[in-house]
């Protein structure tokens, strides 16, 4: 059976981890936007499945307090799953976005309401401080971060967060979080289709200052939060045909390439796709099958270097 760490490890300032991790927000449901995925599963599958991503080397998951639907929470999941595991698993939260109760999106906290957000993640997770905080920006051309990274800088220093990262953000917004404290992680919007974050030179800025870069949506492309679907993409249906892969896993082992700084964090409810997603780490793309996917190969970034 491949493993997640096929793929390599990074690390999250002193938190060493698989490049391939799980992303939680499935779990319950609901799409990060309040789109439905469908009926979430039964509490005790969820926590088979979480199970089965550690054992098969996961041990980065991406979740928030904000991932819930009326029958399910992925905080109170991993909780449960992490209260039966003994081996370390780093859990990377966010904040930022607010939903009150009934699960409407609110008004994004301010930075006074930050130390709210990150209390309810500690006390979902049932921790006495959080591995990774990200801060998400609601509009990643907001002028400034300042006030906002501060504020969970200060809950950093007080204790209650080990590290700090950004999501859905540019450049000028790691430049100016790098003045207040550390960035270990930047997580954005980033797939075959939507390169925003090459357009903008963020991939590579954090690859120069050591941060991790996670593409969430890395599967799903320009369906964002909707559950992979039958692949349209020609070039990677040649691409997955020559390995005998399937489109997602092409799409991972894309992912993976752009540098040993990248993280993957697909999720998914189906045990089969779990596996898969997982086997990509071990997927090693040759130069003319990036050629053919469009991407240029870098001598720095070249697949053959990593894993």
């Amino acid at each position: 059976m491949s493993t997640a760490a096929a793929a390599g490890t990074w690390k999250l300032g002193d938190l060493e981890v698989n490049r391939i991790g799980y992303g939680a927000m499935r779990l319950t449901g609901n799409g990060m936007m309040g789109n439905s995925d469908g009926t979430p599963i039964d509490r005790d599958t969820a926590v088979g499945l979480l199970h089965s991503a550690f054992e098969q080397g996961v041990n980065h998951i991406d979740t928030a307090s904000f991932y819930f639907s009326p029958l399910r929470s992925a905080n109170e999941l991993i909780n449960r799953a992490l209260s039966t595991w003994h081996r370390d698993v780093v859990v990377v939260t966010k904040v930022g976005p607010a939903r009150d109760p009934s699960g409407e999106w609110a008004t994004a906290a301010r930075p006074d309401q930050l130390r709210g957000q990150v209390e309810e993640n500690l006390r979902q997770l049932g921790r006495d401080h959080l591995d990774v905080v990200n801060l998400r920006c609601n509009d990643p051309n907001t002028a400034t971060i300042a006030e906002h990274f501060g504020a969970l800088a200060e809950l950093r220093q007080a204790g209650l967060i080990r590290h700090l990262g950004l999501s859905n953000v540019g450049p000028k917004h790691v430049a100016e979080a790098l003045t207040i404290a550390p960035v270990v992680c930047v997580q954005n919007h980033y797939s075959l289709e939507w390169r925003r974050a090459d357009e903008l030179g963020l991939v590579d800025l954090c690859r120069e200052r050591g941060i991790a870069f996670v593409p969430y949506f890395a599967v799903s492309g320009l369906r964002r939060e909707a559950a992979a679907v039958q692949e349209h993409d020609a070039r990677v249906h040649s691409v997955a045909r020559a390995h005998n892969a399937t489109p997602a896993q092409v799409r991972l082992a894309w992912t993976l390439h752009r540098g040993p700084h990248v993280l993957a964090i697909p999720g998914t409810t189906n045990p089969a796709h779990l596996a898969e997603n997982v086997a990509a780490g071990s997927l090693r793309l040759t130069e003319e099958e990036l050629a053919v996917l469009g991407e240029p190969v870098s001598p720095t970034t070249s697949p053959r270097a990593h894993g």
